[in-house]
Parts: C-alpha cells; structure tokens; sequence
C-alpha cells in the first residue's frame, strides 16, 4: 500500500508506465536467496505487459528463481534536483515502476528467439542487419559461463508507480 504523502505521486496512467518501461534501459531484480535479500542489476525488454530478461543459464540468480519464482522488478529514472529556497523542500525529480510477479523461464524458442531481437532491437538499434534466427538461438553458447542462454518473462501480479516530474526553471544547474 502506498503512504498516503505519496499519493499524488501515484502514477495509474498505464500509457506512461508503458512508454517509461520501454524507454528505461536498467531495471533491478529483486529475489529472496533462502533468508537473504539478493537484487541484480539488468537489461530488460517490456512487451505485451511483461518483463523479460536474459543471461547465462547457470549461476545464483536462476538457482535462487528456480527456488523462489516470486520477484520484485524495479526501474528507476532520477531526471535532477528540483531546488528550492527552503532547503527541506529541495527534492528530486523521477519516476519508478515496481513490478511484483513470478520470474518464469521461457521455453518457447519462438517467445525466446522474439524476446532476444528485441533486446537486440532495444540495445543496440541498427547494428544488426539480419533479424536473429531461431536456431542461433537455440545453440548459443554464452562465452562467459559456458553454458546456454535463459530468457525469463515475469508475469506481473502488481504494477505501482510514482513520478515527481521535472520542474521547469527549478532544476538545479552545475554550471
């Protein structure tokens, strides 16, 4: 539940979560590691009303999803300071999206094989002349860990929002 000082940061306008989650580039992965709090840095795609992800198919994070599917997604974008003559009421202008669900893999090739291009798509615009095929990603190899790669969708049971939007004439300037 959200504390009723920040209700007027509440955003409900699903067209602006929408549009936030596909422009924001890192998002952190929140799991519970048995009693201890384990939260992960990533990239992520938004579509169709979901997060997807990716990365090795070994190590803790899909050890700890594979014990504990259920997550907390968080994107954050912090756009200055917001000043004011009175110093408590400096503050700062963002927007956050938390996202509570059930980190699931994705064993469709074809969800998987779309959910890669978009990454593709989303990270490095362009670059790429040939759309990724269906079995590239079926055998890809990570370099890293030796093992395949993992798509996960996280299915959403929660979404809130706050924003504290950009004061024009009252963002502080370093120069």
């Amino acid at each position: 539940m959200m504390d009723v000082r920040y209700k007027i940061r509440e955003v409900l306008d699903m067209n602006k979560i929408d549009a936030f989650l596909k422009h924001a580039r890192i998002g952190h992965l929140g799991m519970v590691d048995g009693q201890q709090p384990y939260v992960v840095p990533l990239n992520f795609v938004w579509s169709n009303g979901n997060i997807y992800f990716h990365g090795a198919g070994g190590g803790r994070r899909n050890k700890v999803v594979h014990e504990n599917s259920e997550v907390c997604f968080t994107v954050c974008e912090e756009y200055g300071t917001i000043t004011n003559p009175v110093p408590a009421k400096t503050d700062t202008a963002y927007m956050s999206v938390m996202i509570s669900g059930e980190a699931k893999p994705v064993v469709n090739l074809d969800e998987a094989t779309y959910m890669l291009q978009e990454m593709i798509d989303k990270y490095v615009p362009g670059y790429y002349t040939r759309p990724l095929s269906k079995q590239h990603v079926e055998k890809y190899q990570s370099a890293v860990f030796g093992g395949s790669v993992q798509v996960y969708r996280i299915d959403p049971q929660h979404i809130s929002a706050k924003e504290n939007p950009i004061e024009e004439g009252k963002m502080f300037q370093t120069e």
